[in-house]
């Protein structure tokens, strides 16, 4: 039987450690029902008995304490809430144990925004992850050494998996099951919860939140300048005769302070403001596509794909607001 550990961590999310229990003894019952025997043992594991969440709206109670389980196989560690760097801190005290069992053998599940506190344990270092693209900039500031995988659900490395925003942590519950299982008891786990099991990527959930969380003033003159004018055509020599700066050391400092490049960050203004318009008006692609700086319908396409994952007809169809007819 694979023992599973779910963490209950200061400041966690409630249902990021509820979802995982009720998934994997919702397995086990599946597979009694189908006369084998149940796979998992599944504990809720914290630092004492009773932990308060959600300014104590919520108790917790633990089946058992760190320091009273010496192994495990697999563990969970739920999203956090609040300021992070406060979280992390808040947290200290799991950080050695998690490394000991990982050494020991066990896996380790990180879901939306518990990417923070597994990153702190240093186990992440030089390997890739994701956590929900709202913090991913707050994320790459505070572990410079972790490589954060935009737009990614799921990523899997060497016994670490981590899972991307909010309730995408489903889908790696689910990649879990089907690991252990078996494809079958995957997908009637898949339509028990309403969860769909093959989604690859967060990116069409992404809003560009314009990533100024820097302190590079000419390079935030820059990004204002691209945010207002997105509708011309703007180019690299032109935003760095602005500045001013030369062209090598303004596109090194824009990387540095945006994680974009100059082109992507334009590209990325634009198609948010594609995105706001597909979802809230109802002009046709080739009107948006005109209106947020693009005349070539294929490179207008491309671009809006690899950003959020959909076509603009897609994207269009899945997330307009269907105006009321009276």
């Amino acid at each position: 039987m694979k023992h599973i550990s779910i963490l209950v961590p200061e400041t966690a999310v409630i249902e990021a450690i509820a979802d995982p229990r009720y998934l994997f003894t919702t397995v086990n019952d599946f597979l009694t029902a189908s006369g084998k025997a149940p796979l998992f043992h599944v504990q809720l594991v914290g630092v004492k008995k009773e932990m308060k969440l959600n300014n104590n709206l919520f108790s917790v109670h633990t089946d058992t304490l760190i320091d009273d389980l010496a192994k495990t196989d697999l563990i969970f560690i739920p999203a956090l809430s609040g300021d992070m760097s406060h979280a992390v801190e808040l947290n200290k005290e799991l950080q050695p144990w998690i490394v000991e069992q990982y050494r020991k053998g066990a896996e380790v599940v990180s879901l939306c925004l518990g990417a923070f506190l597994l990153a702190s344990t240093g186990l992440l270092d030089g390997k890739k992850c994701s956590t929900h693209w709202h913090l991913a900039t707050d994320f790459r500031n505070m572990f410079p050494n972790v490589e954060l995988v935009d737009g990614s659900i799921i990523t899997e490395e060497r016994g670490i998996y981590s899972s991307g925003g909010a309730n995408s942590y489903w889908n790696l519950l689910l990649y879990l099951v089907e690991k252990y299982t078996d494809r079958d008891t995957a997908i009637l786990a898949s339509k028990y919860f309403a969860i769909d099991i093959d989604r690859e990527n967060q990116l069409a959930f992404m809003m560009f939140q314009g990533q100024k969380k820097h302190n590079d003033e000419e390079i935030k003159k820059a990004q204002d300048f691209i945010d207002e004018h997105y509708q011309d055509k703007l180019t690299v020599d032109q935003l760095a005769d602005m500045v001013p700066l030369g062209r090598r050391s303004f596109e090194r400092r824009f990387k540095k302070a945006t994680n974009n490049t100059v082109i992507e960050y334009i590209q990325r203004v634009k198609i948010e403001a594609a995105k706001r318009s597909f979802e809230s008006s109802r002009k046709n692609i080739t009107e948006v596509m005109f209106d947020v700086g693009y005349t070539d319908t294929k490179a207008f396409r491309d671009v809006f794909k690899k950003i959020t994952g959909l076509t603009p007809v897609d994207y269009r169809n899945k997330y307009h607001k269907k105006m009321l007819v009276s």
